[in-house]
């Protein structure tokens, strides 16, 4: 039901009063008049009201119906007598608006400050295909990792042992490993001479000793490096001989060594296999720099021949170790690395 002509309070500035001709909105604006129920009382705007097309895409607004439209509809219109329905109808929506004016203007009388100025009132409305649409401002990208310089060697992180170590060229972080401990690998793998299954050229794997009240790192270094030739040479964690089994071994170095600046102990084998070109397996053991100073040991695990990385990564990734935090503190063995064929 479209309100009767007359002044409504402006829906684009809710501060001044606007004339509806009964169809739509025109550009005759005014103070508003004291306020009361019903639509604000006034002449019409002598020229004759101006019609607003909507745009398209826009839909037209009209004001809130109010008492005024009771007595338009009352009554009109085919079986609009009092007594017919339709005209009940009109008379139930007619107290409806009514309703809605007195509702509309209480909150008006009671929006006013102590002083009897009006407060600012913004009136519910419904959004237009017009109305801007809210702007959020574009995410800030987040800060990356600014990319390593070529002057720059890559670190992996052991946390549990509060360590770090540098990744040479030609190694990589461990992929496809079953060992948890193991902190890097040479780069991809080959068949293994025996069985035909997956063998790499290297690996390192850090580790806390926790099996033995031992703490000596000598004593710790010469009682793994046989385990840790096994582990690699002869039998594997599921029970495979990969190489055939060790056919035999010999301690090629050993001595102090000192590892994030912790005096520490190694022990170096050269083991070779009744399949392939053997290998270097080495056990270091330092005391950690964190927490109650468990030992840490390192194994390094190095294909010999030609396809093997070379001796001197074991020194380079030795000499590298440092305390998470600590760039500046290392190491290095104090001895000679042995033979490197």
């Amino acid at each position: 039901m479209t309100p009767p002509p007359g002044w409504y309070r402006d829906p684009s500035g809710p501060h001044l009063e606007r004339w509806w001709d009964g169809t739509a909105w025109t550009e005759h604006r005014r103070a508003p008049e004291p306020t009361g129920y019903g639509p604000a009382v006034g002449r019409a705007p002598a020229q004759e009201p101006v019609h607003c097309q909507a745009q398209p895409g826009q839909a037209a607004t009209v004001p809130l119906s109010t008492g005024a439209e009771a007595g338009a509809g009352a009554g009109s219109g085919p079986g609009g007598g009092p007594g017919g329905g339709r005209g009940k109808a009109l008379a139930l929506t007619a107290a409806a608006a009514v309703l809605v004016a007195a509702i509309v203007t209480g909150v008006f009388v009671l929006g006013q400050d102590d002083g009897g100025s009006p407060r600012t009132q913004t009136p519910p409305g419904t959004a237009t295909a017009t109305d801007p649409s809210p702007v959020n401002d574009p995410p800030s990208p987040s800060p990356t990792d600014s990319e390593p310089s070529a002057d720059d060697p890559a670190v992996v992180e052991d946390q549990l042992n509060g360590i770090t170590f540098p990744l040479p060229d030609g190694w990589v972080l461990p992929k496809y490993v079953a060992q948890d401990d193991v902190m890097m690998t040479t780069d991809g793998t080959y068949d293994c001479p025996a069985d035909g299954s997956v063998c790499r050229h290297g690996l390192v794997v850090s580790r806390t000793v926790t099996a033995t009240a031992e703490t000596s790192p000598k004593a710790l270094a010469r009682q793994d490096i046989e385990d840790a030739a096994d582990d690699a040479y002869d039998e594997d964690l599921i029970g495979n001989k990969p190489f055939g089994g060790i056919e035999s071994h010999q301690e090629v170095a050993s001595g102090p060594v000192a590892v994030a600046g912790r005096a520490g102990y190694y022990v170096r084998w050269r083991v070779k296999t009744a399949e392939g070109p053997g290998g270097y397996v080495q056990s270091m053991v330092f005391p950690s720099t964190v927490g109650t100073e468990s030992p840490i040991l390192v194994r390094y695990v190095f294909d010999a021949g030609e396809d093997g990385p070379p001796l001197t990564d074991m020194d380079t990734i030795t000499k590298g170790i440092r305390p998470v935090g600590d760039a500046d503190t290392g190491g290095g063995v104090g001895s000679g690395i042995g033979p490197t064929d």
